[in-house]
C-alpha cells in the first residue's frame, strides 16, 4: 500500500512538473535545516515500540557534489507502557507496572536530487536517499517493579532506511518537505541559509 501511494504521488507531481514552463538552473541543495514530524516509531525496521509514535526529526544539508548532499541527522520519540506482573511466592503484589522508553536515532542521510533530470519546476525538488546510523535506547521502570526488566528492553543497534522525498520551495529561504521513508516518513520545513 505504501509503495502504491509513493508511486501515485510521484505520478502526480512529475505530471505537474511536465506542464510547467520554468527551466531549472543549477540549484544548491545543501547548507538545509529540516525539521520534521513524523508518525511511525520504528516498529517495523527497529522493532522498538511495535506502534505508531510521533517522532521529531532533524537534519542539517551538506554540499557533497552535483545534486548530492550528505546530512548529518537525529530523530527523538518516547513512549511508556504497562505490564502486568506479580509473584506471590516472593511477596509481590499483583499490578500494573509503567514502564518508559527513549528512543533516539543518529545518522548520517545521502541525497541524490533528481530535478534536472526531471526538469522540474524550480519550486520543486524530488530525491531518493538512504540513510545509516544507530539507535539510542534508555528504558526505565517504576522503582517498585522487581519482575524482569529487560522485558521490553531493545538495545541500541544500527539502522538503514531508504527514502523518497519532495520539496515545495515556498521561497528563497523556505521550504515544506515530505519524506517517505523504510523507517519514519516525516513532514517538514526545509530552512536554506545561505
Amino acid at each position: 500500500m505504501k509503495s502504491f501511494i509513493t508511486a501515485s504521488f510521484l505520478l502526480i507531481m512529475f505530471s505537474l512538473n511536465i506542464s510547467a514552463q520554468e527551466t531549472r538552473t543549477t540549484e544548491n541543495y545543501g547548507n538545509t535545516l529540516n525539521l520534521g514530524v513524523g508518525v511511525g516509531g520504528y516498529s517495523g525496521n527497529y522493532g522498538n515500540s511495535g506502534r505508531s509514535l510521533p517522532v521529531f526529526h532533524i537534519d542539517y544539508e551538506l554540499n557533497a557534489g552535483t545534486n548530492f548532499t550528505l546530512a548529518p541527522f537525529i530523530s527523538f520519540y518516547t513512549y511508556s507502557n504497562s505490564y502486568y506482573w506479580g509473584d506471590k511466592k516472593k511477596n509481590y503484589p499483583y499490578k500494573y507496572y509503567y514502564y518508559r522508553e527513549t528512543v533516539i536515532p543518529i545518522g548520517l542521510k545521502g541525497t541524490y536530487y533528481f530535478d534536472q533530470l526531471l526538469n522540474a519546476n524550480s519550486k520543486w525538488d524530488f530525491y531518493l536517499a538512504a540513510s545509516l546510523g544507530f539507535t539510542i535506547v534508555n528504558s526505565s521502570w517504576d522503582n517498585d517493579y522487581y519482575g524482569d526488566r529487560n522485558y521490553y528492553n531493545h538495545s541500541s543497534h544500527m539502522n538503514f532506511d531508504l527514502h523518497i522525498g519532495t520539496e515545495y520551495h515556498l521561497n528563497n529561504n523556505l521550504g515544506i518537505f515530505l519524506d517517505l521513508s523504510t523507517g519514519v516518513s516525516t513532514i517538514g520545513l526545509a530552512i536554506h541559509t545561505k
